[in-house]
């Protein structure tokens, strides 16, 4: 992988289309979406199967990472032409829709049903479409929204897992959902149809870009050897933020506890996006994704080996969530880096695509590995050898 530095403007057209609602908008909205349609998942998820008894819970959320995958790149191709305004918006009315459906889901097939539909959420409420209205507005100043966005971002564990849980104390999962879906629709469709106006402006293509198309760029061996050690880092990864609260739990903490320590992964998320500036000043793409990889993977591994004190499993998190949190952002600026922003939402969404399709097995698969490897410890002594390869392949791009 080679960075490439253009020399985009951010005056005239660019500023005259920057809506100064915007970025503390997205901020808002990734903190709230991710908060409610991803995070409350697995803080809710034993409540939902002990309720239930339904026991494909995970596989119904494994659908909506899917759909989401598959929806992302026609969505990356429509946030390239018309912007991110009116996919955003639809998105957080789907995504209130879908949590009250899937707060009233009679069965698991409605269930299931429900959360294929928050998948269309997530693609078009989530980071890809942000990080286009950034990367597209913000031009040479990128780097700096982004990271402000991804810090809040980052936040959306932090705020929403400990409130999940106390709501969970005093109601039932089913209302604790449709709370959390009123939440979400005077939060993110206002903030999205109101602070996201304003003309579309056109992309600048870099050299690299005017030579080619994005077609010869997806078939490129950066690009191909890239998109590989983001899918098996993301399946590790995700599986693990999904099964470290039974995890911690197993270890002896209570749900609450435990929920606690998933939010404050979240807050080393944002304190990793805040060093990632630095060292992207002072590391190429292949060397920092390649050490954020290995590090992950050194997370994963303490998770395995270490049963305790508490204090320690916490800090653990913390430095788990600090590579997660700066992955965000080179994810959101790599193809920006290498390729230019002309065809961004198109190649982000073709690099995001098999990544979360592997996030979306993550939760089943990771519980079905727990049961043959004898319990989580073993699942996450088995993830820290993904996270390995994958940064060997990152090395090798």
């Amino acid at each position: 992988m080679t960075d490439v530095h253009t020399s985009e403007a951010v005056t005239g057209t660019g500023d005259r289309s920057r809506p100064r609602a915007a970025l503390p908008a997205l901020c808002a909205t990734q903190i709230t979406s991710w908060g409610i349609v991803y995070y409350a998942f697995p803080v809710l998820n034993p409540q939902i199967t002990a309720a239930t008894g339904w026991s494909a819970t995970a596989t119904a959320f494994s659908g909506a990472l899917l759909v989401s995958a598959l929806t992302g790149i026609p969505i990356g191709r429509v946030l390239d032409r018309r912007g991110p305004r009116a996919v955003m918006t639809t998105g957080s009315v789907l995504g209130v829709i879908a949590v009250l459906a899937i707060a009233k889901a009679p069965n698991l097939a409605a269930f299931t049903a429900a959360w294929l539909v928050a998948g269309v959420a997530m693609a078009t409420t989530f980071y890809q479409p942000a990080f286009a209205a950034l990367t597209r507005r913000w031009g040479g100043d990128r780097v700096r929204a982004l990271t402000v966005v991804t810090l809040a971002g980052g936040l959306a564990s932090t705020a929403f897992a400990p409130l999940t849980a106390t709501f969970a104390e005093h109601l039932s999962w089913r209302t604790t959902y449709a709370v959390l879906a009123l939440l979400l629709a005077l939060v993110t469709i206002p903030a999205h149809a109101l602070a996201l106006r304003g003309p579309w402006p056109p992309a600048t293509a870099s050299p690299s870009q005017r030579a080619g198309n994005s077609g010869s760029v997806t078939r490129s061996r950066p690009f191909l050897m890239l998109a590989t050690a983001l899918t098996l880092n993301s399946f590790a990864m995700y599986a693990v933020v999904i099964a470290l609260v039974p995890l911690l739990i197993a270890r002896g903490a209570g749900p609450t506890a435990a929920a606690w320590a998933l939010g404050l992964g979240g807050a080393g998320q944002t304190l990793g996006r805040t060093l990632y500036a630095a060292v992207a000043n002072c590391t190429g793409v292949t060397t920092r994704t390649t050490a954020l990889i290995a590090l992950g993977g050194t997370t994963t591994a303490a998770f395995a080996m270490v049963s305790g004190p508490f204090p320690l499993l916490v800090g653990i998190a913390i430095a788990a969530g600090m590579v997660r949190g700066s992955l965000t952002l080179l994810q959101a600026t790599a193809v920006t880096n290498c390729w230019g922003t002309t065809h961004y939402g198109r190649l982000s969404g073709l690099l995001a695509a098999p990544a979360t399709i592997a996030s979306a097995l993550a939760p089943f698969a990771g519980a079905a590995l727990a049961g043959l490897l004898g319990g989580y410890p073993g699942l996450f002594a088995m993830l820290a050898p993904v996270s390995a390869v994958a940064a060997l392949l990152a090395l090798g791009s």
